[in-house]
């Protein structure tokens, strides 16, 4: 998902470059959106791991 929110953020660099800046904005709010929403799953999974790991032991 971090592969996709850079992909979207780079997009959006070439965008703004070209002029479109419409897209460009559009596109950065999908990058960050996606970059937020990793860093969610993964803290989430961390925690849950935690968890897990204290109750197999």
């Amino acid at each position: 998902m971090i592969k996709w929110a850079v992909i979207f953020a780079v997009v959006a660099l070439v965008l703004a470059v070209l002029g479109f800046g419409g897209l460009a904005g559009a596109a950065i709010e999908i990058a960050k959106l996606l970059f937020w929403l990793a860093i969610i799953i993964a803290v989430i999974l961390f925690v849950l791991g935690l968890t897990i790991y204290k109750k197999v032991t």
